[in-house]
């Protein structure tokens, strides 16, 4: 469709030349022709739709968008009905049951024709996506595909060759008016996906390649570009939205002026932002504002973009931007598309109306403060029951064997609630449905060997960094772990430095952030230790065990076999064997994961008597309904050494901060020298966390002073006496003032005096300990002649 002979820069010259030839007057040129009207374009977009094609009340379903849609194309039929990506996958039930066959088909109805490609077109794979959704339908060999519409995406392509791995553009002409599109997804893609599913494919940066194509287009003759991006701002205050140093901001700024309009998504937020951009430079036209925007999600809006467009030169004389809300719209809805999605419900509720067992109480996904909104960074009940279906289904030895299962937060997509009587009471009959919904993506289940350093690398890998150490959008994920495992860690804030990303052509290397990092600092598997040289059976599913969500440390796993048990299938096999009716599953309320640091200057041992003191943090669940303690008790060989209040209140940080407690503890008496460990617990939960300290040997000192007859030199040996043989230093003073310090050699600290003036000192020799031995003094008097 690339049928223009003038680029738009050409046309808008040649209009300035025309202007300047009429100015000449009707004496030296004949008059020109009449000019045709300008055309109004108008541009309807959608994003993060995910198979939301039946009403529910929020979402206004794929028939009253379509009816939306369709009234306004009727008003104007110079109309592009476009999308943002992540059209399928993650899916409600009534679509993910089939494939998405059902989205599929009624966003053909509702006349979709173009896309960019989102991270969930992906889910399965680029083969799928090519060989499946784009291809034509076909009731033999392809029942489950035929998007009519076309996927964009400029900063794909096949590794090997460089060629685009779909389309990077599109344009669609309205007379003498020509509209270019051209698509791309999110730099992120290969931590949202799993990296074997696009093995063969490269995601360069999104500027670089967006600029280059906005630029064929604009020379093939497009009066407007519009990118279509699966990228989007952070926040709706369209100022933040692209801060400095974000990645929608860089986005942003970074596209050339040859792109009139950016519609973008995957935030799954609506904004409707103009930015001021200097278009046409080298024709020295004025500043302008290009819309930027995003409908939300699930259909809930779209946006709207109305451009006048003079054919003849290209100028753009008007334009107006707005969000629609599709709901309120007096439009009805499409009758096809009704038929379709009442079809797909249909089906879906043969399906999905299978009871599965019972539950005793709802299994949530970690909230921040509203209740509401999702925390991805939470630890939560869901996703350590479903770390414990995966490592039960693959613990027979045939299956690898696994002692040890995590789940990513990603995979969760809805909350395991049962079906409400009406009462709000539990138990609950859980649905295969309700089971479907919360794990859409049909993972395959992969064991592999991991040693116990490894699996302290993939926790830590929980802190986000991207292959090139540069921060994503989601900078702290917490995995679900199975039963039995635990693991305590401390966090703090730092400063890091990115590397260089050689599919941009801007140099990030060097450029800086502060973000927190976190050290595990104890791991247990059944109350025993972690040995950090020792290999492990780890489950995981097949998204991550590939490095899916920036957990690289997976792909290094040994002797990996994909047991093509799926994780849905797993869920239905475990509820039947452990949740039958009348005997309703429990949810575990305790966590796998508690931050305990430290209070500042604490020692490296403890004396008998000494204090501890330590804060806690990640104590709690955060959703409604989930139990919590109010305090914890601290223990030492069974005895209760004291409780402490918890904090459980939720805030807005996405990190798994909750339920925090100050702790500090007088220790026994009677504790023996050596490895030692307090027991946190709390009685609500069942959450149980080790605290491994050390008691330190005590340590006596012995001071000698020397002096020789003539009245000369004079030294000073102090030495400590252990159990073992202390190390460290030895520090002297004569009152406040340090005269001297020593290394401890076989057991002894050796001072030079000679400086020391005549007369008498009273000295003082400080040990301060070590990791194992208790520091202490002693004093003598030093006789200078």
């Amino acid at each position: 469709m690339r049928s223009r002979s003038h680029p738009r820069g050409a046309r808008r010259f040649a209009a300035a030349a025309a202007l300047t030839a009429a100015a000449l007057g009707a004496s030296a040129l004949a008059a020109p022709a009449a000019q045709a009207d300008p055309t109004q374009v108008q541009i309807l977009a959608t994003n993060d739709f995910h198979g939301r094609i039946a009403a529910n009340g929020t979402e206004a379903g794929a028939a009253k968008l379509a009816g939306v849609v369709q009234s306004l194309r009727a008003s104007n039929p110079n109309t592009v009905f476009a999308a943002a990506g992540d059209l399928i996958g993650a899916s409600t039930f009534e679509s993910f049951i089939q494939s998405d066959k059902p989205t599929i088909d009624a966003l053909n109805a509702a006349g979709l024709e173009v896309s960019a490609v989102g991270n969930h077109e992906l889910d399965q794979g680029y083969d799928d996506l090519v060989n499946r959704v784009m291809a034509p339908y076909d009731a033999v060999t392809n029942p489950y595909g035929g998007a009519e519409w076309q996927y964009i995406a400029a900063n794909l392509k096949v590794r090997a060759t460089g060629d685009d791995a779909v389309p990077a553009t599109w344009i669609k002409e309205f007379g003498d008016v020509q509209v270019g599109f051209v698509g791309a997804v999110t730099e992120e893609l290969p931590a949202l996906v799993s990296p074997s599913g696009i093995a063969d494919i490269e995601v360069r940066g999104i500027v670089d390649s967006v600029n280059a194509e906005a630029a064929e287009l604009v020379s093939a003759g497009a009066d407007l570009v519009v990118m279509l991006v699966h990228e989007g701002a952070a926040t709706t205050d369209c100022q933040q939205g692209i801060a400095a140093g974000t990645t929608w901001g860089e986005i942003v700024g970074g596209v050339s002026a040859d792109v009139d309009a950016i519609v973008s998504g995957h935030t799954h937020l609506a904004y409707n932002c103009e930015y001021p951009v200097q278009q046409w430079a080298n024709e020295q036209r004025p500043v302008v504002n290009r819309p930027v925007v995003s409908a939300g999600q699930y259909g809930t809006n779209l946006n709207q973009l109305l451009f006048t467009v003079d054919g003849s030169t290209g100028v753009v004389s008007a334009k107006t931007q707005n969000i629609i809300a599709i709901a309120p719209q007096a439009a009805a809805p499409d009758s096809a598309v009704a038929a379709l999605v009442a079809e797909a419900i249909a089906e879906a509720d043969v399906l999905g109306a299978e009871p599965l067992g019972e539950i005793a109480g709802g299994f949530n996904r970690a909230k921040l403060a509203n209740g509401t909104t999702e925390n991805r960074g939470g630890e939560s009940t869901l996703g350590n029951l479903v770390a414990e279906v995966q490592q039960w289904a693959t613990e027979a030895p045939e299956s690898g064997g696994a002692q040890i299962a995590f789940m990513n937060p990603g995979g969760l997509r809805q909350d395991m609630v049962g079906t409400d009587a009406g009462t709000g009471a539990y138990p609950r009959t859980l649905t295969y449905k309700q089971a479907a919904v919360v794990q859409p993506f049909a993972n395959t289940l992969v064991n592999l060997q991991l040693t116990g350093a490894q699996i302290k690398t993939v926790l830590e890998q929980q802190w986000q960094r991207d292959a090139y150490n540069a921060l994503p959008t989601r900078p702290y994920l917490r995995l679900g772990a199975s039963e039995g495992f635990e693991y305590t860690y401390t966090q703090q804030t730092v400063t890091e430095t990115q590397r260089d990303n050689p599919t941009t052509a801007e140099n990030e290397e060097g450029r800086t952030y502060q973000a927190p990092r976190g050290t595990v600092t104890g791991m247990w598997l059944n109350g025993e230790p972690i040995d950090p040289a020792a290999t492990y059976s780890v489950t995981v599913n097949s998204f991550l065990s590939s490095g899916g969500d920036n957990f690289r440390e997976f792909a290094n796993g040994a002797n990996r076999r994909d047991t093509g048990k799926v994780d849905l299938a797993a869920m239905v096999d475990y509820l039947g064997q452990f949740a039958p009716a009348g005997s309703p599953l429990a949810v575990d309320y305790s966590q796998r994961a508690v931050e305990v640091a430290p209070a500042a200057g604490s020692p490296a041992s403890y004396a008998p008597r000494g204090t501890a003191s330590f804060q806690v943090k990640s104590w709690a669940m955060t959703a409604p309904g989930d139990a919590k303690d109010s305090e914890i008790i601290v223990s030492s060989g069974g005895r209760e050494l004291g409780r402490f209040p918890v904090d459980n209140t939720v805030g807005t940080a996405i990190y798994d901060d909750y339920g925090t407690a100050s702790i500090s503890v007088t220790l026994p008496p009677n504790v023996r020298p050596g490895a030692a460990e307090l027991t946190l617990t709390g009685a609500t939960t069942g959450t149980e966390v080790s605290v491994p300290i050390t008691i330190g040997e005590k340590s006596t000192l012995s001071l000698r002073t020397k002096q020789d007859g003539r009245g000369g030199d004079v030294s000073a040996t102090v030495t400590v006496r252990t159990k073992g043989t202390g190390t460290g230093t030895v520090q002297l003073r004569e009152g406040d003032v340090v005269i001297g310090s020593a290394q401890i050699v076989d057991g002894s600290a050796t001072f030079d005096l000679t400086g020391l003036s005549a007369g008498r000192h009273r000295i003082t020799a400080v040990y301060s300990g070590d990791a194992s031995t208790l520091g202490s003094e002693v004093s003598g008097t030093v006789r200078v002649r």
